[in-house]
């Protein structure tokens, strides 16, 4: 535990750090152009993934470069330096300026959502309870407790998220035979909250990937690749029943992390669609201009050293049925409960 303690401070720290560009103030196009693409060159990641086998990144360079010029607005310069970073298809890339956010949304608005605010919140209810960040409760059926499914709603991975609540959630679903944890459109938040609602279904210390950091200018200057190891919990409550963890292409970041780390679990089945991806721990720099530029620094594999910055697939592929959401049902939510129930016979008969 100390290890991983150790280990994700110092995550937390490459999160935290920033850098400046080199140079004195200055609002000139050139120059802040310039120092974008330099600051990606440098220090982005992914560019042998991300950029088509037949281009370079100084290609894009001189795609952009002649639209810069002397004198033009703060707007069309904040416009192309978002459109060159575009360019790279990565949600963890970002220009910040005190008037806009550059962003690329296309890793989850090119897809179906297979997800709706409206069917989750007929499925929690009124009389849901809250543990920190989460919403829970349990889906009766025949009305009898003991045939209970319990449901975990968690929306986002910077909403707070202790053990003390976990704990919580799953002392209350002791008499349930299956748990669902739904965090379609979560797009991500604190990394080490991933390992934190690991930890509650891991039986013993694990494996669970690498990270591996740049170490100098070139494309491929890297390290070698650092295990990632979690802990199970020394004390609190664990859960080894059934799991069904609901995804779509807006899991994102730290919940697609947490998709990557609990999928490979004997007891859980991943349900829905591909996570959005987003496997770079993100790093910033600040421009001569003041602006902020996000971007992917570190890349981070699963246990088999098998990248998964486009996303994850689900075990069992689902989409949301237009017919299904007309009858007021969650075509992914009666899925796991499906699903459940079968494992749940299929246990009590090996008993």
């Amino acid at each position: 535990m100390k290890k991983l303690s150790i280990l994700m401070g110092l995550l937390l720290s490459a999160l935290l750090l920033s850098c400046s560009t080199k140079g004195e103030f200055t609002t000139n196009p050139q120059k802040n152009f310039d120092a974008l693409w330099e600051v990606l060159d440098r220090n982005y990641c992914f560019f042998n993934e991300k950029l088509p086998a037949d281009s370079t990144w100084r290609d894009y360079y001189d795609k952009y470069h002649p639209q810069i010029r002397p004198g033009m607005s703060t707007d069309s310069l904040f416009l192309i330096m978002s459109q060159l970073l575009g360019e790279l298809k990565d949600g963890h890339v970002n220009l910040y300026s005190t008037f806009d956010v550059g962003r690329y949304w296309n890793w989850r608005d090119d897809y179906p959502t297979n997800f709706s605010r409206e069917l989750t919140d007929k499925y929690l209810g009124k009389d849901y309870h809250i543990a920190g960040g989460a919403a829970y409760r349990y889906l009766e059926y025949n009305r009898h407790a003991t045939d209970s499914i319990g449901y975990i709603r968690y929306a986002s991975f910077s909403s707070p998220l202790s053990h003390s609540n976990i704990n919580a959630m799953l002392s209350r679903f002791s008499f349930c035979k299956g748990l669902i944890i739904d965090i379609r459109d979560n797009g991500g938040g604190v990394l080490t909250t991933s390992d934190l609602f690991l930890q509650h279904f891991l039986p013993q210390r694990t494996l669970t990937g690498y990270i591996s950091h740049k170490t100098g200018p070139e494309h491929n200057d890297f390290s070698k690749p650092l295990p990632i190891y979690v802990d199970t919990l020394t004390s609190g409550v664990k859960w080894f029943r059934p799991v069904v963890v609901l995804s779509n292409r807006g899991v994102f970041s730290s919940a697609n992390d947490f998709v990557m780390k609990m999928k490979p679990l004997k007891l859980v089945t991943i349900i829905g669609d591909r996570s959005g991806g987003g496997a770079g721990l993100p790093a910033s720099s600040e421009l001569p201009n003041g602006w902020a530029v996000r971007y992917s620094s570190a890349r981070m594999t699963d246990a088999q050293g098998k990248s998964t910055e486009f996303g994850i697939d689900p075990e069992v592929w689902v989409s949301l049925k237009d017919e299904d959401r007309q009858k007021g049902e969650d075509t992914l939510i009666e899925t796991a409960i499906a699903h459940i129930n079968k494992i749940y016979e299929e246990m009590k008969k090996k008993k």
